[in-house]
């Protein structure tokens, strides 16, 4: 019998050799609960339907969600829509002479809704989607044409709300007070969901820091945390002055670790060298279920991807209104894969991830016990999240205690490659965690 010697590397290359792990060795999972990823189901405008019809499913499903709300047409704000500038009659006469550019459009743009007539707004929604798709002389071009028909009286006289704005009637602070105390979280969408690119510094702070100002009055300050500008404008200016009211925007997350797919970028998740992904998606009237359960799938089969889902209108009212038969097939299917994924509003998924990525650690192993100390740098005030941990332990413990202040618990260790070890939450900047057999 003839035997054949193989390369010694032949047997080599399919051994794996795992480091067993020393008693006391502590990462922060990247997801709570060791999840495999994280969706945030959420909504804009605030429609009337989404709280009526969206919200009983959700609620049924304990399902939480992110409301981006345009607050300035709910009864009781204390601030509506207005120009802050210099008088409107002084503006239209400067338009006879001087056209309109980079020096004067935004103030002229910011004004165009607040002229007492029906009709300039929906200028100042169109030069403002130029200006975001990069177009600032055609923009310009839209403005003059707006002023040259002021001057000829063209438009009759009245007050012009957008659709969103009055879509948005029919829900008071009491119901979101409500709303907020089952778990769902409410986000800025302005006072009047405008065009934050053509507005000039006065009014967009006006419209950004006046929504706040309501939110925090009405609701307290957790719910300052996230907000959304109108049309998902990635403006870079609008982006220098919203990141300084609004500490998540769904717009742009500024984090190196994080890589961004928007909503108007077909890719799907890749590899990258980056900690996370946002995978943000919209679904509208067009878009099939199956391709929107795809994306449900793609997030469960990585290990590092935040799906961000975005719907507007429920029942027929709002922007691309969705049934909520619909709604209740495709939240039950994300529901039902809560296995692996963390579902969880906007604000607590950011508020996960900066504070485990900010996180400091440090454990010490005993005869008895195991000590773990957790803390981060941020304001405690928001990001007061309990981080998921993973502790490996002598493997002759059998059944652990942990103990963080108040809190006990009795955990069962469970074993991997590196040896055995206990998941758990634990919260930062309060007392060590305190880990013993029992």
């Amino acid at each position: 019998m003839k035997f054949i010697a193989l390369p010694l590397f032949a047997f080599i290359s399919f051994a794996v050799t795992v480091k067993a792990q020393s008693p006391g060795q502590t990462t922060i999972s990247r997801w709570p609960g060791n999840k495999r990823g994280a969706v945030s189901i959420t909504f804009d405008d605030g429609s009337v339907n989404q709280f009526k019809q969206a919200l009983p499913i959700l609620n049924k499903l304990n399902v939480k969600a992110t409301f981006f709300i345009i607050t300035g047409q709910i009864p009781g704000s204390k601030f509506a829509g207005k120009f802050i500038g210099r008088p409107v009659k002084t503006i239209i006469a400067e338009t006879a002479t001087t056209p309109t550019n980079s020096t004067n459009f935004y103030e002229r743009a910011a004004a165009a809704g607040y002229l007492g007539l029906i009709g300039p707004l929906d200028y100042h929604y169109k030069a403002g989607s130029l200006i975001d798709a990069g177009k600032p002389t055609e923009a310009y071009k839209v403005i003059d044409e707006l002023y040259q028909k002021v001057r000829n009286n063209d438009f009759k006289e009245g007050i012009q709300h957008n659709t969103e704005y009055l879509d948005a009637h029919g829900t008071t602070w009491a119901d979101m007070r409500k709303y907020a105390a089952q778990g769902h979280e409410f986000g800025s969408h302005m006072v009047t969901h405008p065009r934050l690119a053509a507005l000039d510094e006065a009014n967009m702070l006006y419209e950004m820091q006046s929504s706040r100002l309501d939110i925090l009055h009405e609701l307290g300050p957790r719910y300052t945390f996230s907000a959304e500008g109108p049309f998902g404008t990635e403006n870079e200016r609008v982006m220098g002055y919203l990141h300084k009211v609004y500490p998540a925007l769904r717009n742009r997350m500024p984090e190196p670790w994080l890589k961004e797919i928007s909503r108007s970028n077909p890719a799907n998740p890749g590899n990258t060298d980056k900690e996370y992904i946002q995978f943000q998606r919209g679904a509208t009237t067009k878009t099939p279920m199956p391709m929107m359960k795809a994306w449900v799938d793609t997030t469960a089969n990585k290990d590092n991807t935040w799906l961000v889902l975005t719907f507007h209108g429920v029942d027929g009212i709002g922007w691309e209104a969705l049934t909520h038969e619909q709604l209740a097939e495709y939240f039950g299917y994300i529901k039902a894969a809560d296995d692996k994924l963390w579902i969880a509003t906007f604000g607590d998924v950011t508020r996960y991830m900066r504070e485990r990525q900010s996180a400091k650690i440090s454990a010490s192993a005993g005869k008895a016990a195991i000590t773990v100390n957790l803390s981060h740098p941020l304001d405690k005030n928001q990001y007061n999240l309990p981080l998921s941990l993973k502790t490996y332990i002598p493997a002759n413990w059998k059944i652990v205690k942990m103990i963080q202040g108040k809190k006990t618990l009795k955990l069962l260790p469970v074993t991997d490659a590196g040896g055995s070890y206990v998941l758990y939450r634990a919260m930062s900047n309060t007392s060590p965690v305190k880990l013993s057999a029992m």
